[in-house]
């Protein structure tokens, strides 16, 4: 359910996804003319609020769009949507607690990296302490909190590094899920310059699996669904962590000791 158009940032160095479209929250007159549109023709059980933040909306107005889907979508069971550091961080516990009573059941907070150098260089908005504040100001409304992070923001310069930072961060939201994403370099983004430049240089495919590798082995989680089946990824993974953290550290590298590449999703089905 579209309730704002865009991206309230917009200015993240390697994402595409809103640049053509100008940031603005729509009406509730044109979000309720769709809910009660959708409440004539559907019955359904999980409603997604987007674009990019829906959080970022006022307060009230929030809370009377999800009045009028309990209102309306008497079948609706569960609501989610993506966040921000910043507009996470706009709401109060108690707004957030709000929010959770009328079924908000998870928000997906991108992080990318736990590095603060790069969470600067790729224009994220947001530090690493203010990353670990949303993140658990979420857990603690009761919400469930999902976490991306991004194999390969790092380049080859700070593989490494990224991987280790990234890991921290991730042990100190300590989120229900995470999914580990691979960069894949877009055209029409800074990113996409600074690579066509040469002053970004990606990792190889084994280099993105010893980022994960380490962010597996060195993330310490509560109980995490730890997930890589993005399209965009080379090895494929859906692990409960901590239960299964040994045995998907060594199946990470095994594969990349073999320096087998049909062990990897081959490129041409590799995407956004």
């Amino acid at each position: 359910m579209q309730v704002t158009v865009g991206c309230s940032h917009n200015k993240c160095t390697f994402c595409r996804a809103y640049k053509a479209k100008k940031f603005r929250i729509k009406s509730f007159a044109e979000i309720e003319e769709d809910i009660l549109e959708a409440s004539r023709y559907i019955s359904i059980e999980k409603v997604f609020l987007v674009d990019g933040d829906a959080l970022i909306i006022p307060q009230k107005r929030l809370l009377e769009i999800m009045l009028s889907i309990r209102q309306h979508l008497k079948s609706v069971k569960k609501i989610g949507t993506y966040g921000n550091a910043k507009s996470i961080l706009r709401k109060t516990p108690e707004e957030l607690a709000q929010l959770r009573e009328l079924g908000m059941q998870i928000v997906y907070l991108g992080v990318e990296t736990g590095n603060d150098d790069l969470l600067k260089r790729i224009n994220k908005g947001a530090t690493y302490a203010q990353l670990v504040e949303a993140g658990r100001r979420i857990k603690d409304a009761g919400i469930k909190l999902s976490v991306t992070v991004l194999l390969g923001i790092g380049g080859i310069e700070k593989s490494i590094e990224h991987a280790r930072d990234t890991a921290k961060i991730l042990t100190d939201i300590d989120p229900d899920y995470v999914g580990a994403l691979t960069v894949i370099v877009a055209p029409g983004t800074p990113l996409y310059e600074e690579y066509i430049s040469g002053r970004f240089v990606l990792p190889d495919p084994f280099g993105y699996l010893k980022e994960l590798e380490i962010m597996v082995a060195d993330s310490d989680f509560t109980n995490c669904l730890f997930t890589s089946n993005h399209a965009s990824n080379y090895l494929p993974i859906n692990v409960s962590l901590p239960d299964e953290k040994e045995k998907t550290v060594r199946m990470i590298q095994q594969v990349i000791q073999s320096g087998d590449n049909r062990r990897l999703r081959p490129e041409y089905i590799r995407g956004l």
